[in-house]
């Protein structure tokens, strides 16, 4: 049995695939702030897991992004080159918006009183100038220890070319303070850059005593209840798995590990469909997330930025990451007045607790759920299956706190709501597609989470996509997507080299060395080497130009032919993205190989087909509020009751327990034989 959870803002998501029988099981419970394993293991019984029977668990996490945004790890200090004590300090010169003169950079993760320097010095090349003092190694972490820190990072100058400084200063300290997490840079990059490289080890550091206490617990509970330690996996942010102790090393590489397992599922589904250009949606109770998946391929970054926003620089990860973008725009967000009088939704969210006020728990302030409940978008007797009925009137109190102030009805306000909702969201949409150079006509959306499937025909209809696509337990999209990740192992090491046949030979031997070294860490979990394979890229930029385009290296040897190959895969992507090519000498920055060992995949089986007349899976209808489009009746189907073949004109609501897809007027819905949903957005509307 392949199982894999996802524990979002409000709602843990447990599926499990038999592989025995192919059934397939769900679980949705309220996320357990105060103890995310908690939550866990709640959602084991309602899907009728025996963990006995447990051959790969796959966990996604939102620990380690929560633990940056809202400052709860550990006490970190920094032994760094001397000289080099500020880096944190100093960041980049660059900022998001050279006109806000208001700008402040963002405080250091580790204080200027745990930023120690020690004597030691490499050059460019990676070669001695001052060998390291390991006195000053053990003065330092002593010092460290005395001022309370709990963590320990260590950057030194260069160290992306020659790491035996930090790995002997990293001996040291573990010998010295055998209790105290010790983190080096070049464990989790190789790649120059030393403000980026500072940051990720010390980010990486501040979260790894948490990420151990939780991995530690979540393991000792599932294994106590039968399950397998060497069947326990965790979701990277690169859209691999990796083990527990390995992720307990770098929890840094968990950051973004949730988002990461939706973006799997939907290129799956992609394709089981025949889609390879697709958009991908996920609106969650806190945030709404996207990705933009061309030819079936997602777009791993290592420039990684947490907290990054139009007026702040962020915190730099050089870590392996699936690009994602994201908004504050969930079920939860919370709408309000501001002082100008103007109604603004989001990024405060309602969480888990006490959630928007419909789920009864105690929430009065409006959110986004609240409005889509009075808009007639979401049943109150069927939110789960009915075991959480939605009270209306609760919903109704809070929205009247939005509409009393504007002078308009409570219908009005939540109609403004779900409005804003949208825009918001659309907003995302346009700069992962429209403001990177992609038409967003040329792709099929793939919406899910609990609430993507009640607005994805409307942002459908704004950006003039063709086709949603719904994909079966959309509320579960996430977690059902960690079954198709595949054991992966990055690894990226800086080359800094003219790209001429005269450094192919060099290059070669740095691209065949990451081969067998991340071949042989992907390996370490007991897969069978002959499932591993290579996937090699290269990072490029035009003499003179700071940063860089990824470009897929051929296969094979990398010579003169694959050389002028790769080269001519840079300008036609360099042209993409900017609308220019140069007629200029051009620099390989850096090379960058994912090992990726395949693992088997459910594969459901193909449901029955049946008339197209979807007259049996009919349970009623109601009043929908369809914005500019009025308030129109319409018919309610039973999503568990539609079979492939069946087709639905809307307006209309299909239902299941965790989610409810919303078909405008004119959109067109056929259920495919996997049981996902496909509408057709009306052209005219488009």
């Amino acid at each position: 049995m392949r199982v894999a959870s996802d524990i979002g803002g409000t709602f843990t998501d447990l599926v499990a695939f038999d592989e025995e029988t192919g059934e397939l099981s769900l679980a949705k419970v309220p996320t357990t702030p105060d103890d995310l394993t908690r939550g866990v293991l709640e959602a084991l019984p309602p899907a009728r897991i025996d963990a006995a029977r447990i051959g790969s668990f796959i966990h996604g996490t939102t620990l380690i992004i929560n633990a940056l945004t809202e400052r709860k790890g550990a006490r970190t200090g920094l032994l760094t080159t001397r000289g080099f004590r500020d880096v944190l300090e100093i960041g980049r010169a660059n900022r998001p918006d050279i006109y806000n003169f208001s700008f402040r950079k963002p405080e250091p993760f580790v204080p200027r009183d745990l930023r120690l320097e020690v004597t030691e010095r490499l050059d460019y090349k990676g070669e001695v100038l001052t060998p390291l003092d390991e006195d000053s190694v053990r003065r330092g972490v002593r010092a460290l220890l005395d001022r309370g820190a709990g963590a320990i990072a260590i950057c030194f100058l260069h160290a992306y070319r020659n790491p035996a400084h930090e790995r002997r200063a990293a001996e040291i300290a573990r010998a010295e303070a055998p209790a105290t997490p010790v983190t080096a840079s070049s464990e989790i990059t190789r790649e120059w850059r030393e403000y980026e490289r500072t940051s990720t080890a010390v980010l990486n550091a501040y979260v790894q005593p948490l990420a151990a206490a939780y991995l530690s617990g979540l393991e000792s509970r599932l294994t106590g209840r039968g399950a397998a330690s060497s069947s326990l996996h965790v979701m990277q942010s690169s859209g691999g798995i990796t083990t527990f102790p390995e992720a307990s090393a770098a929890p840094i590489r968990l950051v973004e590990s949730g988002p990461a397992g939706s973006v799997l599922g939907a290129i799956a589904l992609g394709q089981l469909l025949g889609e390879r250009d697709i958009i991908s949606l996920d609106i969650g109770g806190t945030t709404a997330k996207c990705a933009v998946l061309q030819g079936g391929e997602a777009r791993v970054t290592t420039d990684y930025k947490v907290e990054w926003t139009p007026t702040s620089p962020g915190y730099p990860l050089m870590i392996p990451v699936i690009d994602v973008a994201e908004i504050g725009a969930g079920g939860g967000s919370i709408a309000r007045i501001d002082e100008a009088g103007r109604l603004e939704v989001g990024p405060r969210s309602a969480g888990a607790v006490p959630g928007p006020a419909c789920y009864g728990r105690g929430g009065e302030e409006p959110t986004t759920t609240d409005a889509n409940l009075l808009c007639g978008r979401i049943n109150p007797a069927y939110f789960l299956g009915g075991r959480i009925p939605l009270d209306v009137q609760a919903a109704r109190r809070a929205i009247r706190r939005i509409a009393a102030p504007c002078g308009v009805t409570e219908a009005e306000a939540a109609r403004g709501v779900v409005r804003l909702a949208n825009a918001i969201t659309e907003s995302l949409l346009r700069r992962v597609t429209i403001r990177r150079g992609h038409d967003p006509r040329e792709f099929a959306l793939v919406a899910f989470g609990g609430g993507g499937s009640m607005h994805a025909s409307a942002l459908a209809r704004s950006l003039r996509i063709r086709r949603v696509i719904i994909p079966v337990a959309p509320a579960h999209f996430s977690a059902w997507g960690m079954l198709m990740a595949d054991a992966r192992v990055d690894l990226v090491r800086t080359a800094l080299v003219r790209a001429e046949p005269s450094q192919t030979a060099a290059l070669a031997a740095l691209l065949r060395e990451l081969e067998l070294e991340s071949c042989a860490l992907v390996c370490r979990g007991g897969l069978d080497p002959a499932r591993v394979s290579a996937r090699r890229f290269a990072e490029l930029r035009y003499a003179g130009q700071e940063h860089t385009v990824n470009v897929p290296l051929p296969d094979g040897a990398l010579d003169s032919a694959a050389l002028y190959e790769t080269l001519g895969r840079f300008h036609a992507l360099h042209e993409r993205h900017y609308t220019f090519r140069l007629d200029a000498a051009v620099e390989i920055v850096s090379l960058h190989v994912a090992a990726v060992g395949a693992v088997d995949r459910p594969r459901p089986a193909p449901l029955d087909r049946s008339p197209p007349d979807p007259t049996p899976a009919r349970k009623g209808a109601r009043a929908v509020d369809f914005d500019e489009l009025g308030v129109l009746e319409s018919p309610v189907y039973e999503r568990a009751r539609l079979r492939p073949g069946m087709r639905v004109e809307g307006p209309a609501v299909v239902e299941e327990p965790a989610a409810s897809t919303i078909l405008s007027p004119g959109d067109r819905l056929t259920v495919h034989e996997q049981g996902s949903l496909l509408v057709d957005i009306d052209a005219s509307a488009r």
